[in-house]
């Protein structure tokens, strides 16, 4: 049986189910799987914050951030392949709620602890959840929408998802109303809201599970091994390209709120917020994602946006001060992920359908295995007062990246092109 809906159902890549106005493109099925998605994204984006900026308040140092980051990337590493394997066989829909609902128990433990090793088993079970969900999030996309919507289908995935991350980040800007409210220091708030955002990620899952309980997704029988991936070679190649990149944003980009606090002596509540902007700027940009693609080809549009962010981000160590440093981070994560979801379009279209879980674990798994420890390396070079030498080798790892990229696949075409 093909992948959709079971006979009788609403056959969500049809005409008749593609409404018009925004997106027009994307099918009715793929904004309500968008929408329902964004509960889990706020609390994740509350959690990334937290680990980042947060947990430095309350002692855990620099190394100790980097290495719960390295840890669950490390986890995410060696379960992604296996699951993403798993999810082209049984079919993705199981795997991608269980991804979703793994949250929960994680902010949980958060909001109950701050002690260093039960902080590293959750980052553990984090990377399962995590591979979880994203060995399966583009493939459900991709599936369920036509090759002439899928730059819409994930611009729109982006935005929202960026958006509704950002309002985690953002939290922490009410924070001091709500201690001067409650009478609740710093940590109580931290783990009242925890705690409050542990209850509104179970309802991504819950309603997700309601609302595709007559999709099916099975992929035919035998794909059951790398070995007899068709697509494998292709895979490897953007997959190798693309962990420079890892590679190199692992030293810095996701311990960015560690860099402000360490240098400039910024909190969580100026950090937060500023991550928020961010993503609500990297959110607007992307609504231009499609268009570049159209104007200048997928691939010279992905170059084009993450080549001039390369710029910016080698600027930021060398601002004289916060303001000036979080406006150059601001310009330099709206460029480099207005390309996101034309990487995610193009790594969707040149590999076979049945394929697609497969190919979103290995290519996860070949970025997050550097990734992961050089956010080790970084955290250690931060604690050691180094906070201009993470962004050059970031930097330098980032050209070499697009250079390779634009080399190897300027000449390329989608599949249905």
């Amino acid at each position: 049986m093909p992948i959709g809906y079971l006979p009788g159902e609403e056959n969500i890549g049809s005409d008749a189910s593609r409404p018009k106005g925004i997106f027009p493109r994307v099918p009715l099925q793929v904004k309500r799987l968008i929408y329902l998605t964004s509960f889990s994204s706020v609390a994740y984006g509350y959690l990334m914050m937290s680990v980042a900026a947060y947990l430095p308040e309350v002692g855990i140092t620099s190394g100790q951030v980097g290495l719960l980051l390295g840890l669950n990337g490390a986890a995410l590493v060696v379960t992604a392949v296996p699951v993403g394997l798993l999810a082209d066989r049984i079919g993705r829909k199981s795997i991608f709620i269980w991804g979703l609902a793994g949250l929960s128990p994680i902010m949980l433990v958060y909001a109950f602890t701050t002690d260093f090793t039960f902080l590293a088993i959750a980052s553990v079970f984090a990377g399962l959840a995590e591979g979880a969900f994203l060995s399966t999030w583009n493939a459900m996309i991709a599936d369920q929408t036509g090759h002439g919507g899928r730059e819409e289908a994930f611009s729109m995935s982006f935005i929202f998802n960026t958006s509704s991350t950002s309002i985690g980040y953002a939290l922490p800007l009410a924070f001091p109303a709500l201690q001067a409210l409650t009478g609740l220091d710093s940590r109580g708030i931290h783990s009242s809201v925890f705690f409050v955002l542990a209850i509104v990620a179970f309802i991504s899952p819950l309603a997700l599970r309601s609302m595709l309980r007559h999709y099916y997704d099975r992929a035919e029988f035998g794909k059951t091994s790398i070995r007899k991936i068709r697509n494998l070679r292709v895979i490897l190649k953007f997959s190798a390209i693309n962990s420079l990149i890892g590679l190199g944003a692992g030293f810095v980009i996701p311990l960015i709120p560690t860099y402000l606090f360490l240098r400039f002596s910024l909190p969580d509540t100026y950090t937060g917020p500023l991550l928020a902007l961010s993503g609500i700027t990297i959110g607007l940009v992307s609504v231009f994602s499609p268009w570049l693609a159209r104007k200048f080809g997928i691939v010279r549009a992905i170059v084009l946006t993450q080549g001039i962010s390369t710029v910016f981000m080698f600027a930021i160590p060398f601002m004289p001060d916060a303001s000036t440093a979080a406006a150059v981070y601001l310009v330099r994560a709206a460029l480099m992920n207005m390309g996101g979801p034309l990487v995610d379009t193009f790594m969707m279209g040149i590999v076979a359908k049945e394929e697609r879980g497969v190919a979103s674990a290995i290519n996860m798994v070949i970025w997050r295995l550097p990734n992961s420890v050089t956010t080790i390396a970084g955290g250690i070079l931060l604690a050691s007062g180094q906070f201009v030498l993470p962004f050059i080798i970031a930097a330098l790892f980032y050209v070499l990246a697009i250079t390779l990229f634009f080399f190897n696949f300027k000449d390329v075409k989608l599949k249905g092109e």
